[in-house]
């Protein structure tokens, strides 16, 4: 039998997080990641923000949204068209490039390939976010170089793979002793554990059951002793059930932030930052029994907050 889930409060969390020159206390406040896309086939936004100035506007939203650092990415983990190592590159690096001129925060590339990593953290990148799981050999070796921090992320197959009928005798044991593993090679990289954080890869080779279940354990991956990224935004398993499509989710995704902190998730990918930010923010009062510094409302120049 399954140990019971320890009472809100009580979970220790990985004390620090470091991002670049930057260390967030985490014991009770979730970081909130920007997510943005720089696809013209994301599974959310549909390209949107393709255009470079739709981008760097949208950018500039989730920092005063709250966004404490921002995640860019040039290629879907879904199927869909070849995007070669060439083409990436042209999609990411001036995004991030762009985006370390303009921004005094931690800026993160999502990609599985250790080329476009190492090129992003020349123009200015602090974190891999692979969700590979450190498939390409060089990748491990080129953050530690960099000093970058990485996310080791659970897949069943490949991305861009597609696995209708995924399979696991134990979905949250099987996870667990992967990101357990990932999260090593990372140390014997030369990577502290605070630069290492563990992502149980919701819908990524999961069914909706699998997914929630894994949310509903996230525990069982704070226990390995990392941060925990949670990656549950607007994510399939949060509005299938409900009959809704997407553009509905945002209720599940709230729901979802919130629990993930309750069981000790540290980090919040969110296409939306600033509920991220009121989530994460709420929780942190919840947790530690005190409220948040004020936040300036997002139209006199702040972030928003608890008087937005």
């Amino acid at each position: 039998m399954e140990p019971p889930v320890p009472p809100i409060g009580i979970i220790e969390t990985a004390p620090t997080l470091e991002l670049g020159p930057r260390a967030f206390d985490i014991r009770h406040r979730a970081v909130v990641m920007g997510i943005l896309n720089r696809t013209p086939d994301s599974f959310y936004d549909k390209g949107s923000y393709w255009a470079f100035d739709a981008f760097l506007a949208k950018a500039e939203q989730l920092v005063v949204d709250g966004a404490d650092f921002l995640d860019v990415g040039g290629v879907k983990a879904g199927p869909g068209d070849e995007v070669t190592e060439s083409e990436e590159l042209d999609r990411v690096v001036p995004a991030v490039e762009a985006l370390a001129a303009r921004f005094d925060l931690p800026l993160s590339v999502d990609t599985w390939r250790s080329g476009v990593a190492q090129a992003c953290f020349a123009a200015g990148a602090h974190v891999g976010n692979d969700i590979s799981g450190f498939a390409d050999p060089a990748y491990l070796d080129v953050c530690a170089a960099a000093g970058a921090a990485v996310v080791a992320t659970h897949i069943r197959l490949a991305p861009r793979v597609p696995d209708p009928d995924p399979h696991y005798d134990d979905v949250v044991a099987t996870v667990c002793r992967f990101l357990d593993d990932r999260a090593t090679r990372a140390r014997a990289a030369g990577i502290p554990p605070e630069r290492i954080m563990v992502d149980a890869g919701l819908d990524l080779g999961k069914t909706e059951p699998q997914s929630l279940e894994l949310l509903r354990r996230s525990d069982r991956l704070v226990a390995l002793g990392y941060p925990v990224f949670l990656s549950a935004s607007n994510k399939r398993f949060l509005w299938t059930h409900l009959g809704v499509d997407v553009a509905s989710a945002a209720t599940g995704t709230l729901g979802a932030h919130a629990l993930g902190i309750a069981l000790g998730c540290r980090v919040l990918r969110a296409h939306d930052a600033r509920a991220g930010r009121r989530v994460a923010d709420t929780m942190a009062a919840v947790l530690s029994g005190e409220l948040p510094p004020m936040r300036m409302p997002a139209e006199l120049g702040g972030s928003g907050g608890r008087d937005a």
